[in-house]
């Protein structure tokens, strides 16, 4: 009883001592509210919000210093320790705490620990790869890049990084920072160069150059390189590599850059390109330059070296022409179910094709550019179907050199050295620079000719194209002549290849309804009926000659005696 009483009655001391420190307290901190009241003049409620506000902010600092100190910490002080080590050393000092004094089953739990702890693999941090992605924004400060899944290999050109994003990530997350990656790295975008790899999409393998892209030129491809490429190659990438378009089927190109760019140049290597590894194919020519397309003036179904907008327009008229028709063999086809027909490409190609869409500032020049760049946008838009590409060039990318209505149905696109990135704009789309990846224009080298950043599938490649000799683009020129020279003398006999005869042996490009029609036994005296009888057996529409009279001209007659339509 008196063992419990002065234990109630040391209970009770504590209780008032307490009691006294709370009285204490409190009045400590009336008197610091009242110092600051009378400090700053403020009425009571204002100043105990004050002060608790102060105080929850001193706080809250407090635990972020807290937290970022913890994973500085984590990071550095720790990285070997992995959390399956951790839980294995709290295992075993619970077991060790639950085996009392004997301390036997408290070794045993430690060691089973430890033993756990070293079938783990240890997570270290490849410190240059993973401070670098931290910096540029790819990863965040708790993720890292491990230093076992990073291959560094150098290269004659650069060095070359392959390694594994950490889960959760993919190589999309680098794409998507590339420029921020490459300032981080102390490069431009321009020397950087990403793939993805075929066996994860967390792979990374990343180029980074040591000199500036095609500071060293490389050698034009052979025939071989040519046709062994998957697609239509249009140039070298930074690394020496042939780069191009899978296909232009269905797709468009539009080159824009600023003049003594090498648009010229490149678009002779594509038509070369062409020649060697997409077959047979018709190719209608418009050279705005006079000269700059003429080496391949032979093989062309139709060439024409002139800026006047009525010879384009003539062209455009044409080529709209034959689309419809083969349009009129795709309805067809489906409405008697039968298999869509082949049709035989044909390329479109304009050197200076701005020029073709400019007017005088007049109503009526108005009226013409606008009939003009609707026929071409309807062009344009209708090769998705009926197999008819259009390759523009243009030195002047402006906002008002190719209209919209044309520039928008362009699936490829291609930007020389321009000197602003509204320019580049124009030539890549308003939007090229929200897209992945995107590369600068603005940045390249105008002092190295010819490379240029194309855009297709979304993608933006650095390319630099290709500077083929004149002999070897002669060459392939003429050995695509002879084709079309001995599938025309294999044709069979048709009134088609009799009129191409005659006109040959008469020695004239144009000829008269008039006259053609007899040789083709067509006697009818009434010139719309004979007309339309001729037009019927040749499958070939008519066209007006210098005077107005129509006829046929011998460029026409053979384009539909060597192709399907």
């Amino acid at each position: 009883m008196t063992r419990r009483k002065g234990a109630g009655q040391g209970g009770g001391d504590d209780v008032w001592g307490q009691a006294v420190g709370t009285i204490g307290g409190l009045a400590v901190a009336f008197g610091i509210l009242a110092a600051i009241k009378d400090k700053l003049g403020l009425s009571w409620p204002a100043t105990v919000l004050l002060v608790v506000g102060v105080l929850v902010a001193l706080g809250y600092l407090v635990w972020r210093c807290r937290g970022a100190v913890s994973r500085a910490w984590a990071g550095t002080a720790r990285p070997a320790t992995t959390m399956k080590q951790e839980a294995g050393k709290q295992a075993g000092k619970a077991v060790e705490k639950a085996a009392g004094e004997t301390g036997e089953a408290g070794e045993e739990g430690a060691e089973a620990g430890e033993e756990s702890a070293e079938d783990q693999e240890v997570v270290a941090a490849h410190p240059q790869l993973t401070a670098d992605l931290r910096a540029a924004g790819v990863l965040s400060r708790d993720e890292l890049v491990r230093a076992g899944e990073v291959t560094i290999e150098r290269l004659p050109v650069g060095t070359r990084y392959d390694f594994l994003m950490p889960p959760g990530r993919t190589y999309k997350d680098v794409e998507k920072r590339l420029g921020n990656l490459a300032g981080v790295l102390g490069v431009t975008r321009l020397h950087t160069k990403l793939d993805r790899s075929r066996r994860s999409e967390r792979q990374v393998q990343l180029l980074v150059l040591d000199e500036p892209p095609f500071t060293q030129s490389f050698s034009p491809p052979t025939r071989e390189e040519i046709q062994a490429f998957d697609g239509v190659p249009l140039g070298h990438d930074v690394v020496g590599q042939l780069a191009g378009v899978p296909t232009f089927e269905r797709a468009s190109l539009l080159i824009g850059g600023m003049t003594q760019m090498g648009k010229t140049t490149l678009v002779n290597g594509l038509i070369t390109c062409l020649l060697i590894a997409y077959g047979e194919f018709d190719l209608y020519l418009l050279d705005g330059k006079f000269c700059g397309l003429t080496r391949f003036e032979k093989v062309a179904v139709r060439y024409e070296a002139s800026d006047n907008p009525d010879v384009f327009e003539s062209m455009v008229d044409e080529l709209n022409d034959r689309s419809d028709r083969r349009y009129k063999r795709i309805q067809e086809a489906v409405r008697n179910r039968q298999p869509a027909p082949q049709f035989r490409p044909v390329f479109f190609i304009v050197d200076e094709a701005a020029d073709f869409f400019a007017h005088d500032g007049t109503n009526g020049g108005k009226e013409k550019a606008y009939r003009i760049a609707e026929k071409t946008r309807s062009l344009v838009a209708k090769c998705l179907e009926s197999g008819i590409s259009t390759v523009m060039l243009t030195q002047r990318p402006s906002q008002n050199a190719i209209p919209v209505m044309v520039r928008d149905q362009f699936l490829y696109r291609m930007c020389l050295y321009v000197a602003s990135e509204g320019t580049a704009k124009v030539a890549l789309g308003d939007t090229y620079f929200e897209t992945v990846a995107p590369i600068n224009p603005v940045l390249i080298d105008s002092e190295i000719k010819g490379q240029g950043v194309l855009f297709a599938h979304g993608t933006s490649t650095l390319i630099r194209g290709f500077n083929f000799a004149d002999e070897f683009m002669w060459q392939i020129a003429d050995e695509a002549y002879d084709r079309q020279q001995k599938a025309l003398s294999d044709t069979p006999e048709s009134p088609l290849v009799q009129a191409i005869s005659y006109m040959k042996k008469q020695g004239c490009e144009f000829v008269l309804t008039s006259e053609l029609a007899p040789v083709l036994d067509i006697h009818e005296t009434d010139p719309a009926e004979r007309g339309k009888k001729l037009n019927k057996l040749l499958g070939v529409p008519s066209s007006k000659g210098t005077k107005g009279a129509r006829g046929y001209r011998l460029e026409d007659l053979t384009a539909a005696a060597v192709s399907d339509s």
